[in-house]
This record gives C-alpha cells, structure tokens and sequence, in this order.
C-alpha cells in the first residue's frame, strides 16, 4: 500500500549487506524516507549517501539513533555489535529491525524482545528467506490447509562461500574458545533455517545435532596469515515438533553449489511443497507442489502480485527478498499491523540454535522450550 505518510529510516553499517539488499529495499519503497546513514569509515557512508539519496551521514552510531527524523533503526553491522546497538534504539524509543543473530544466547534475545514490547516499539530480524514469495506461498498453504496435516519439514541451508580456506572466514566472536569447537554455520546459517521450519511446522519440542569441522585450516578475517581454527563448517540435526512433526535439517557453507542454498520441504497428509532457494540460470528460486493423488511434482508460477514491484525471478535474490522484507516491514509500522518475524522469534531460533549445539557438546536429545523462553 503506498501513501502519504512515510517512515524515516537510518541505517548502521555501510558494508556489502547494506548496499545489496538493505539499502535497495529502501529506495525502492516509497513509503521509505531514507533519512540517515551511519559507519565507522566515513568513506563508506558517503559513499552509499551519494548512491541512495540518503540526505545525512554520520559515524558515530548514537547521534543516528538520537535523530528526531530517525523513526525507524537499521542494524546492518558485525554480529557482535547487534545487540547493544537494537538496544539502544530501543532505549531511545525507536523501531528496530537488525541482521541475525541479535544474541550469542537466547536470553539475551529474549530479554531485547521483553524491552521493546515494554517500550511500545517494534522490532524484526533480518530472516531475508520468509520472504522468498515460494516461501510465503509454502507458508500460506500451511495456513489455509492445502498440505492438511503436517509430518515431515527438511530445511537445508548450504553453499560454498568458505570452501576455498583462502577465502576470509569472517565474524568469529571475539571470546571463541580455540580449543574446542566453535559454532558456526550452524549460527550464521541455522538461525534462518529453524526459524523458516518453525514458522511452518509451529514450536520446536526436542532436538539432536552433530557438528563438524571439514576445513581445519583457514585465513580469518582480523588474523594475518593462515589459522588453525576448530570452526563449525556443517551441521545437521533432527528435530521433533509439538504439533507431531518431524524435522531434519543441514546447515554446511562448505557444501558445493551456489547462493543462497536454501531448500524448504514440507510433506502433509494432503500435499507437498518443495521450495529451492539457489540461483542458477538466472532465475532466484523454484517452487514445485505434488498431491496424494498427482504424486509428481509440478512447477509452481506464482502471479506477478508475489512480487515486489519493479522486480522478478530474475531480480538477484538479495535484492528481490530484502525489498519485499521491507515493503512489509514498513507496512507493518505505518499501519499498525501484526508484526512478523519479530525480536521474539529471533530469541525462539537462537533458543534451538543453542540447543543444538548443548545436544551436541552433551551427546543427548535437549527439550524446547528452555529456561529462558519461558
């Protein structure tokens, strides 16, 4: 829906994610006024300045925040750095949507989501996938009953970005513990796909992970030279759901194949729906749909309205899912609709992110929900 009223954005962090899909969404949107951006190297902001029209730079991160024509807070920064700057612009009454993970430990997520419903602000993650539009079409037979009974979800999220150990890993916390094994892809990758599982197959009630090191040598980004570190490159894991279902999910970034690597499955008692996420030929992402009854699996075209406008399968899918993340995303502030993907879903897959892992540290099953969640 477009209008008059507008929604002032700033944005923190001028780094690659901000200028290929953040930013684009934005400036797309006309019910976005990109008012402000933020970043440590004022190169870099000014350079995007120039590129998306933005009318005001700054480099430190709380005068952005603290500015009248700011409504809205963009954490587009190191994973580290989410969760003081998402409670700041809480703390200053701000909206504030911020890149995954917001928090190491789900706790910590939760008590960010507890802060802004107490504030009267709104809060998203940035889990980019819901809104691939075969996702939302997978998600909209979920919810209208098309599937019937859910039994089985397999999500998948692999791709090559750090199989060459030339390349930089990048965003290892500060405080990784070297001697043993540090979670990774399980992290950067796995919080987006157990929260796109959760959102079709409801909570989590147990899981069970394994973790694995295959590259054990790399380069890291903030190290020079070659590093010998025990990072987790590959992760799967099973899961069991409230509702009955069953889960089974992968998580590699040393797996072969292109970007995103995203694969959702879902098989219910009346159909099933397969959504691949991997841009090849050109095209961003496949949906196919088979019936009891019509067991083969047909391609699924959705209508031009899936779409964000200005933009098709043959959009780049950072810029094709992030424009349609904020077109609802704004949709949602300016006129007080229900919120989706929230802080508090952040703090739900973060909570099964490190349950994963306590599952494999302690060889065991663990049960959702945590402590925390509760």
């Amino acid at each position: 829906m477009s209008g008059q009223k507008k929604l002032g954005v700033g944005v923190i962090g001028a780094h690659a994610w901000a200028e290929q899909a953040h930013l684009p969404g934005y400036h797309a949107y006309d019910r976005a006024d990109l008012v402000a951006i933020c970043d440590t190297v004022p190169e870099r902001a000014e350079a995007l300045a120039k590129q998306f029209g933005i009318r005001k730079i700054y480099t430190d991160a709380n005068e952005l925040i603290n500015d009248p024509e700011v409504q809205m807070v963009d954490v587009c920064t190191p994973t580290d750095t989410h969760l003081p700057l998402s409670l700041a612009a809480i703390n200053a009454g701000k909206h504030v949507i911020s890149e995954k993970p917001l928090a190491h430990d789900a706790k910590d997520a939760f008590a960010a989501a507890a802060l802004a419903q107490e504030k009267g602000v709104r809060t998203k993650l940035g889990f980019t996938f819901r809104y691939s539009p075969a996702i939302r079409q997978i998600k909209t037979w979920v919810d209208d009953g098309t599937l019937g009974e859910i039994f089985h979800v397999h999500g998948l999220e692999q791709n090559s970005q750090f199989l060459d150990p030339n390349y930089p890993l990048r965003q290892v916390p500060q405080d990784a513990d070297w001697s043993q094994l540090i979670p990774s892809s399980i992290v950067g990758y796995g919080s987006h796909l157990l929260d796109l599982v959760r959102w079709c197959a409801g909570e989590y009630q147990s899981v069970i992970g394994s973790l694995h090191n295959y590259v054990p040598e790399r380069i890291v980004r903030g190290y020079e030279g070659m590093q010998r570190i025990p990072v987790e490159d590959g992760a799967v894991a099973l899961a069991e759901f409230a509702s009955g279902a069953q889960g089974l999910l992968q998580t590699s970034y040393i797996a072969v194949g292109n970007y995103p690597g995203v694969e959702l499955r879902i098989y219910g008692s009346k159909g099933a729906a397969v959504a691949r996420l991997v841009e090849e030929n050109g095209v961003a992402e496949t949906l196919h749909f088979a019936t009891p009854d019509s067991v083969e699996f047909r391609k699924i075209d959705l209508p031009d309205t899936a779409y964000p406008p200005g933009t098709t399968l043959h959009t780049p899918w950072p810029e094709l899912y992030y424009r349609n993340l904020i077109r609802f995303w704004v949709d949602e502030i300016l006129d007080d609709l229900p919120g989706e993907c929230t802080f508090y879903d952040g703090a739900k897959s973060q909570e099964t992110v490190n349950a994963i892992v306590q599952s494999f540290r302690e060889r065991r099953w663990v049960d959702l929900p945590k402590v925390e969640a509760q």
